[in-house]
């Protein structure tokens, strides 16, 4: 069965192709826009990504009864980038019981008595479902790269002491999360992963609107302006993170974000279009047995 993929295409949005916004080990981030809005209003996006979005749901809909693939979403992006409103408004047409969205903040006592992948397993999504995760288990070479010294409280045996922690190390760990990505992949978890790019001036723009617009304060917090200063840090771990672990199975799409109404749309429309690839994914139908007696079915019903 073919799916109806990209039928939004034909209102004139048949140049995005997901292909475009793919990264590649030998993918420069530094030499990728921050900024799209494809020509088109704010308002004209919004009803685009309403468009495709409710075309998501049904996709999600015929996952969940075909029951033998689970989609595993990963979102990463430097702070004030627009994850929590991009999976807000992307996945609004989802039913609930087929999508579970998880925000990993810093690991918990618990937590960090298991290796650094174990909450991340326990979060993973059944088949049938979706899984968003929000910041993901890249975290453990991002964050704690730029700040080493919490690898300190993850009680490893072999890492006493900061100098401990060299690029043996974070080799290490990328090669866990390949491995860990390629076992979910080979299992049926379809993964897509997602790096939202700002520049440094428009989260410096989004930074002051939390500090301007009252209902926004409460996500302004002062480490905000610490981690800001190490811009140029992150920036290069994201640049490794993403050239060492992009593949076919598990690969990263680099999304321009300064303009969020453009981001979703086009964070929806790649989704959409890699997702209808797999043409396998279709509602199972009644067996011949069944279907001759749907008749029989009836009539007991309607003789109630």
């Amino acid at each position: 069965m073919v799916h109806p993929a990209k039928i939004f295409y034909l209102q004139g949005m048949d140049s995005i192709k997901a292909k475009d916004f793919r990264a590649y080990p030998k993918t420069d981030l530094s030499a990728l826009p921050t900024y799209e809005d494809f020509g088109l209003s704010e308002k004209a996006l919004k009803k685009r990504l309403e468009h495709v979005r409710k075309r998501l749901g049904k996709f999600q809909d015929t996952l969940y009864a075909h029951g033998k693939y689970a989609v595993l979403v990963c979102i990463q992006g430097m702070d004030t980038a627009g994850k929590d409103s991009l999976i807000r408004e992307v996945f609004k047409d989802f039913n609930a019981r087929g999508v579970v969205v998880h925000s990993f903040k810093v690991p918990t006592e618990l937590e960090r008595k298991h290796d650094y992948l174990w909450r991340h397993y326990i979060a993973l999504p059944a088949r049938g479902k979706f899984g968003v995760f929000n910041r993901t288990h890249y975290e453990n070479v991002l964050v704690t790269r730029v700040h080493p010294e919490y690898i300190l409280g993850e009680y490893l045996p072999d890492v006493r002491q900061v100098s401990d922690i060299d690029q043996a190390f974070w080799d290490r760990r990328f090669d866990q999360i390949n491995a860990f990505e390629k076992t979910l992949a080979e299992n049926g978890t379809l993964i897509f992963k997602f790096f939202l790019n700002i520049s440094k001036e428009e989260q410096r723009q989004r930074l002051l609107r939390r500090l301007e617009k009252k209902e926004k304060n409460w996500k302004f917090s002062p480490g905000d302006l610490d981690e800001r200063e190490l811009w140029d840090q992150y920036q290069a771990c994201y640049q490794e993170a993403i050239s060492k672990t992009t593949f076919g199975h598990a690969p990263w799409y680099v999304i321009p974000s300064d303009s969020k109404p453009a981001a979703r749309y086009l964070f929806a429309s790649i989704l959409y279009e890699e997702l209808t690839r797999y043409t396998d994914i279709e509602e199972p139908v009644l067996s011949e047995d069944l279907q001759a007696r749907i008749s029989e079915f009836k009539a007991r019903l309607e003789a109630e």
